[in-house]
């Protein structure tokens, strides 16, 4: 475990907030070598402006077994400079001007360890691989420009979720962000208002239309920003709606976007105006069941482990989403930080060393390769 603490002291201690991954990139290629793993990277950075690619290893086991990826992102959030750890009561947190980057330098670490644990101790294992992401803080960027066809494992498991080892996010939202933008015609307020075709009025006949809030146990809907008005005694000729919508069935979130999308275009029709708007898919969900292959193993290995496991729907993305989109099924497992994205941020070092003995359990029983895989 000293070794493990050091490892993600010397992680985090190395600047890399996204969009300076660089020479986090640059020591892990080097680490990763030294370990024993072969190391690719992509070329992606050329069209993610990210500081850094891809990265891909891939450790040879000598055994008959399917190979497994594990993943986890390289950038942290600000404040993410300068990390000074502090150690009590075997909790690691930061001096308190900056995040910790337990998100997700806890998840290196671990899989670090496991490596080279497996080497040290002669564990015998199939093939895995680890891949590692940049920009995922900032919408999920570098993995979205993985090539999948890099990564030969057929399932893994993400590395980026909070709480105590045995948590496991089952499912994910799919996301849509929406920029509505309403255009009505200006007039005094207080001399010709009938002149003018409100804004507001506009919005609050769409209002009536769209769902917002916890709509059920699986998703979610709201709008979260209006910008515009230039004075009180001007009719608003022009005002911005931003909101989005997830849910677990991607069909559901279809359904929410073209609802808020008609109730806009009737509510301006109605009032003589006019809406202009942009919907962006920033992550497509998914839900992996108990007799998928990631979640089998999962429940197998935390059986042998005497984990208790604790099923999850999360109401945000992660890697995990876009693995599952790109054909490689996986499940977001936790391992023991809390407070992410605050200066409050912690990771506990037992946790962390139990994610490290999940890792090896999980390769020590992957399933047997089937002699018609290639």
């Amino acid at each position: 475990m000293n070794r493990l603490v050091e490892t993600f002291k010397n992680l985090v201690e190395m600047d890399s907030v996204s969009k300076n991954e660089g020479p986090l990139h640059e020591y892990l290629v080097n680490l990763l070598k030294a370990i024993g793993m072969d190391v690719i990277e992509d070329d992606s950075m050329e069209k993610t402006g990210l500081g850094g690619n891809n990265i891909i290893s891939t450790w040879r086991g000598s055994l008959n077994k399917q190979s497994l990826f594990f993943s986890c992102h390289t950038d942290t959030v600000i404040p993410g400079n300068g990390i000074e750890v502090v150690e009590k009561e075997g909790i690691l947190y930061s001096k308190g001007e900056t995040i910790l980057g337990a998100d997700d330098k806890a998840g290196i670490a671990i899989l670090i360890e496991a490596c080279q644990r497996i080497r040290e101790e002669g564990i015998a294992t199939g093939n895995f691989e680890f891949v590692f992401s940049p920009g995922e803080e900032i919408g999920l960027i570098g993995s979205s420009a993985l090539d999948m066809t890099l990564v030969k494992s057929d399932f893994g498991y993400v590395l980026d979720s909070a709480l105590e080892v045995g948590r496991v996010t089952i499912a994910s939202p799919t996301l849509f962000m929406y920029d509505v933008k309403i255009l009505g015609k200006a007039a005094h307020a207080g001399l010709e208002p009938e002149k003018g075709i409100s804004c507001v009025s506009i919005l609050s006949e769409a209002l009536k239309k769209i769902k917002i809030g916890r709509l059920d146990t699986k998703t979610t809907a709201n709008i979260g920003v209006l910008q515009g008005g230039d004075a009180t005694n001007i009719v608003m000729n022009e005002l911005l709606v931003k909101g989005e919508v997830r849910a677990i069935d991607p069909e559901v979130a279809n359904q929410l976007i073209e609802e808020m999308k008609q109730a806009f275009q009737v509510a301006a029709e109605m009032f003589g105006g006019n809406v202009e708007i942009d919907v962006k898919k920033m992550a497509t969900g998914f839900h992996i069941e108990d007799n998928q292959a990631p979640m089998a193993l999962f429940l197998r290995a935390a059986e042998l482990l005497r984990y208790p496991v604790i099923r999850e729907i999360s109401g945000g993305g992660s890697d995990a989403n876009i693995f599952n989109l790109g054909g490689k099924p996986c499940v977001n497992l936790s391992i023991g930080y809390d407070k992410i994205h605050t200066t409050e941020e912690l990771v506990v070092i037992e946790e962390m060393e139990k994610a490290v003995q999940l890792v090896i359990e999980l390769l020590k029983n992957a399933p047997e390769k089937s002699e018609y895989d290639e």
